[in-house]
């Protein structure tokens, strides 16, 4: 999936459980098909998994990200009215994982996929209530970082640019464009609040039409509020997007800075993972379907 992928089995997992977290010895260990980008992931038993980074990187800085997303996953556990995973420790590298890694809670739960629940208003409404709970979190004097999704969206025109070019032959590219252009115009917000960051359907756990989980909360920070909106495009058709817009009560400009943040997600899934993660593709097509659908010309 990735050029400077890191290959971890279960035998090495076993290993470094055994030596590390020794209260887990004997636990049986399950490597996961997931369709994550950045992480493999290991059930440790039944109440435990760890998680392992796919790519490469300076190790004290994967310390350091570990770190940060324990703290940050800690404080969304605290806030959040649905399960998520709690932090239990951090793993050093050894002679078979070469970075740091991490052990937390198991919580389960069906992941839930872009059409599965997309004409649910009992689920859009699970939606409102998760990104309404975020929302009234304490910010605590912090502000957006300056790094990826969740600031201006002018600072993704190189990317997008990238995205077009590399669709040419996967997408209506002149379409999306056109779509861009207009979209990276809106006026930057004035305000922040807590958000989760990537509301997609490989990071919500549903039983039924409900929501039961949530997954990937170490990105949990200040950000731009449309960010989290992107869930209306990723989850939902346009029937039931209304129902979620209506139960957050946003304003015209923040909807559509959602759907640009999900645009800007979406664009880089189709053609980077179109050979190597399908689940994450199709995720990117369904998202620009919805998009179109709802911007056939300009904004």
């Amino acid at each position: 999936m990735h050029s400077d992928q890191i290959n971890i089995n279960a035998a090495h997992v076993r290993d470094l459980i055994a030596d590390q977290f020794p209260q887990f010895r004997g636990e049986e260990i399950i490597e996961l098909e997931t369709a994550g980008t950045a992480n493999a992931i290991f059930r440790i038993g039944a109440k435990h998994a760890a998680r392992f980074p796919l790519r490469m990187m300076d190790t004290a800085e994967c310390t350091r990200l570990l770190e940060a997303e324990a703290r940050a996953s800690a404080e969304f556990t605290e806030c959040c009215l649905f399960p998520s995973p709690k932090p239990v420790g951090i793993g050093r590298q050894s002679s078979d994982y070469p970075l740091p890694w991490c052990v937390q809670t198991w919580i389960e739960g069906q992941i839930s996929t872009p059409t599965g629940l997309c004409n649910s208003p009992v689920f859009a409404l699970d939606l409102v209530r998760l990104i309404i709970t975020l929302r009234t979190a304490n910010l605590n004097g912090r502000t957006f970082e300056g790094r990826g999704r969740g600031g201006n969206l002018t600072d993704h025109d190189g990317w997008m640019e990238v995205c077009f070019s590399k669709s040419e032959h996967l997408l209506d590219v002149d379409h999306l464009r056109s779509m861009w252009r207009s979209l990276r115009e809106l006026p930057s917000p004035n305000r922040e609040v807590m958000s989760h960051k990537d509301i997609i359907p490989t990071n919500l756990l549903v039983n039924g039409e409900h929501l039961v989980g949530v997954l990937d909360t170490g990105g949990f920070a200040p950000a731009d509020p449309s960010l989290d909106l992107v869930a209306g495009w990723h989850l939902l058709d346009r029937d039931t997007r209304a129902v979620f817009r209506e139960g957050l009560q946003v304003d015209d400009l923040e909807w559509h800075r959602g759907a640009a943040w999900a645009f800007q997600q979406a664009m880089g899934l189709v053609w980077y993972y179109k050979d190597t993660n399908p689940i994450m593709a199709d995720l990117g097509r369904s998202t620009i379907s919805r998009l179109i659908e709802d911007y056939p010309s300009q904004v």
